[in-house]
C-alpha cells in the first residue's frame, strides 16, 4: 500500500486517482488543489508544505504552473514525485532534469500504458519505414483542454524524431505549398468529451498504415498513474518515464 499526496485533487482526474487508488488499496493522505473541497476523506491544503505528514510519493494532476513548488517539497522531502500535466515550459522541464539529480522524478505527457505501447510501435514504423513513408500525426480531446497539440501527440512525434530529426509543421492552413519530406504533421481536434484519441498515418506510395489509440475513459490514465507510482518505490534520483514501466513489465 502506498501513502500518497495527490496534486490536483479537485479536478476531474484528481477524482479518477482517487477511486482507482481505493480500488487497488493505496491511500490518499494528502490532497493539494487551489479549491480546497470541503468534505472529503483526506486533508487537502492549497500548499504541499502545509502538509506535516509523510506521503510515499507525489503524484500530480494540477497545473504545470505549480510544478516548480512541488518540486521544492519532493527534493526538502527526498520524496519521490510522478509528474502527470503537459504543457510545461523550457524552464519547467529544466527543473524536473535538475530535482532529478536529488530524488526520483517520473514524468510522462500520458499516463496510458497502451499510448507507450503505441509509441514503441510508431518508433519501430518510422525505422522501418524511413524518408518513403509521410507521417501525420492527428489528436482529438475534450473541448475544455488548454494545450494543443497535445502533449502526447508531442511524446509521438519525439519518439519518432529520436534517430532522425524530422520538423514539425501545425495545421497546414498557413501556408500554401507541397508536403517536404520527412515532415511530421500535427493536427488537433476539440470538442464535446472525447477523453483521447491519437491516430499517427504512415502515408506511402498507394498505402497507409494507421496506427491509433483510443481512451474511452480517464480510468486508464488515473491507473498508469498508479503503477508509474509503485514503480518509483525504492528508485534512486534519476528521471524516470513510462518507457521504463514498460520494460520493467
Amino acid at each position: 500500500m502506498l501513502n500518497i499526496m495527490l496534486c490536483g485533487c479537485g479536478g476531474r482526474m484528481g477524482a479518477a486517482v482517487i477511486a482507482a487508488a481505493k480500488e487497488a488499496g493505496d491511500r490518499i493522505v494528502a490532497g493539494v488543489d487551489i479549491n480546497p473541497a470541503a468534505d472529503s476523506p483526506f486533508p487537502i491544503f492549497t500548499s504541499p508544505d502545509e502538509f506535516q505528514g509523510r506521503a510515499d510519493v507525489i503524484v500530480d494532476f494540477s497545473h504545470h504552473s505549480a510544478l516548480q513548488g512541488l518540486l521544492a517539497y519532493a527534493t526538502k522531502n527526498a520524496t519521490p514525485i510522478v509528474v502527470c500535466t503537459t504543457g510545461h515550459t523550457e524552464e519547467e522541464l529544466a527543473a524536473m532534469k535538475e530535482a532529478a539529480t536529488t530524488v526520483p522524478v517520473f514524468f510522462s505527457r500520458n499516463m496510458s500504458l497502451g499510448i507507450n505501447l503505441l509509441i514503441a510501435l510508431c518508433r519501430r514504423a518510422a525505422a522501418t519505414l524511413g524518408d518513403a513513408f509521410d507521417i501525420e500525426i492527428i489528436e482529438k480531446h475534450h473541448n475544455q483542454k488548454l494545450d494543443a497539440p497535445s502533449g502526447t501527440a508531442l511524446m509521438i512525434a519525439d519518439a519518432i524524431s529520436e534517430e532522425k530529426e524530422h520538423p514539425y509543421v501545425y495545421d497546414r492552413h498557413a501556408e500554401r505549398r507541397a508536403r517536404a519530406k520527412g515532415e511530421i504533421g500535427l493536427h488537433a481536434v476539440r470538442g464535446g468529451t472525447i477523453v483521447g484519441e491519437h491516430e499517427v498515418m504512415f502515408c506511402g506510395k498507394d498505402e497507409v498504415i494507421t496506427l491509433s489509440h483510443s481512451a474511452a475513459s480517464r480510468e486508464v490514465f488515473a491507473t498508469g498513474a498508479l503503477r508509474a507510482a509503485h514503480f518509483m518505490t525504492g528508485k534512486p534520483a534519476g528521471l524516470y518515464n513510462m518507457d521504463h514501466v514498460v520494460e520493467s513489465l
